[in-house]
């Protein structure tokens, strides 16, 4: 996993034509960093197709520089960020976001390769997170993201006029520069009037490291270590569904009820013997059934363990978070932005706006650090692939009548920042670099295990 006004809607109730253009602001011209992506007066434009319930956006074009390749958790330190200005529209219909396509083409129309889009988030500027005052993570996409839905039973609510916004990290290492290129990504939707009324989901995510506006990156140190992060959760709801994010040697992710240290729910890393990286599972709590219960008031704990067996510290080795999708008993009650907090203000400027959205006059460098990219789609599942459970179409699938506690998912994608980047995802990339594994000296020193901040070696490494 991570949401206009009644003009879209009637026109939606009353079958209007087909297609009707949206305005939406242009790109904003800035420097971009050398070798990544040419200013090509990209621009933005937005069509909704009320027959298939598509809102449709097309970007470009961009004339994309070849690079060298990445390694496996991308973002090296060679200037890559995000390359364009954050191209901001307003939502058009009143309903439910549900999904989404996304495609790259020439200006011929012609295909060019996904990979070459490192990620995409989109935020919510209209909408704060439920656990952070920062913009809601509406949806992330990256290289290896799928087309993504979710049933039509559940949907991220959307009103008209909402203060949209997206970003692109390119990478283009295909051998060769690229010119003309074009993002077109359709996002579902449900109209209003659907039946039966979808429950409304929103992206959820916990960080143990999150700093809002900076890195979640942490360090690893030898052996079995553990970092976690209390919260309280502001309002009743429910949980429906959990994935998590990691980096190499990670084991787990888990969330804890911090008042009676109950666990409430745990997401495994798979790796290769080595500690390599391979996903990381997910759960499901139903959504027509009880699902995960949380309350207001009450503490929480999300908990991340590392097992690095090198022998030395791992610099900025390590994420560790959740992101799923979630239900509350009342969406009036979800929290409002306050737009004089210093955190929300962090944030905006992250994304080169002030606290009321204005342009900075003098934009950062990049978009900041909290980009929740592994919340692609706002979704409930995500792992350190980008695979939210985008290989599965899961828009015919009714579950109205079926609780699905402990039903594993993990081939499929729920979308999360449906899931975030997410975000999430933001797959996506990171807003950071991250280094190869540091590697153990031929003769390596009995490990220290310390303590610093919230992180806890354990006495024995857990398997």
């Amino acid at each position: 996993m991570s949401l206009f006004r009644t003009l879209a809607a009637a026109a939606l109730v009353a079958g209007a034509a087909p297609l009707a253009t949206v305005s939406a602001t242009p790109a904003e011209a800035r420097p971009v960093s050398p070798g990544v992506v040419a200013d090509t007066g990209a621009t933005l434009k937005v069509t909704v197709d009320s027959s298939k319930h598509i809102v449709r956006i097309l970007a470009g074009p961009f004339d994309l520089q070849n690079m060298p390749a990445m390694d496996d958790h991308g973002m090296m330190d060679h200037g890559m960020t995000h390359d364009t200005p954050l191209y901001r529209f307003a939502w058009p219909v009143e309903g439910w976001m549900r999904g989404f396509e996304w495609r790259l083409k020439a200006a011929d129309g012609s295909v060019v390769p996904r990979e070459v889009m490192h990620h995409m988030i989109m935020v919510n500027l209209s909408r704060r997170q439920l656990l952070y005052n920062a913009a809601e993570r509406l949806l992330g996409a990256g290289s290896e993201t799928e087309d993504i839905s979710v049933p039509k039973t559940i949907g991220v609510p959307m009103q008209p006029g909402a203060d949209l916004g997206f970003y692109i990290a390119w990478h283009n290492s295909t051998g060769h520069d690229l010119k003309g290129v074009y993002l077109e990504f359709d996002m579902l939707w449900m109209p209003k009037n659907q039946a039966p009324r979808p429950v409304n989901a929103l992206p959820l995510y916990m960080d143990v490291n999150l700093t809002v506006g900076g890195t979640n990156t942490y360090d690893v140190p030898p052996g079995h270590s553990e970092k976690s992060w209390e919260f309280t959760m502001p309002i009743n709801g429910k949980i429906l569904g959990l994935g998590g994010h990691m980096h190499d040697y990670g084991a787990w992710v888990k969330l804890v009820d911090a008042e009676n240290g109950k666990e409430l729910a745990r997401v495994t890393a798979k790796r290769t013997k080595e500690g390599k990286i391979l996903g990381v599972s997910r759960k499901l709590f139903g959504v027509s059934g009880e699902g995960l219960k949380v309350k207001a008031g009450h503490r929480y704990r999300v908990v991340g363990a590392y097992d690095n067996p090198t022998g030395v510290l791992q610099k900025n080795g390590a994420m560790a978070h959740m992101s799923g999708l979630f239900t509350p008993d009342n969406l009036a009650d979800w929290p409002a932005i306050d737009r004089s907090d210093s955190t929300f203000k962090v944030d905006m400027a992250s994304l080169n706006l002030d606290s009321t959205g204005a342009p900075l006059a003098r934009p950062a460098a990049t978009h900041g650090g909290h980009d929740m990219e592994h919340m692609h789609h706002g979704a409930a599942a995500s792992d350190s692939t980008g695979h939210d459970m985008a290989d599965h179409d899961m828009s015919d699938h009714d579950m109205s009548g079926h609780d699905m506690s402990g039903h594993d998912m993990s081939g499929h994608e729920m979308s999360g920042q449906a899931a975030s980047d997410s975000a999430a995802a933001a797959h996506g990339a990171h807003p950071h670099t991250h280094q190869a594994p540091a590697k153990a000296p031929a003769k390596a020193p009995a490990p220290k295990r310390t303590a610093k901040d919230t992180t806890k070696p354990a006495a024995k490494p857990s398997r």
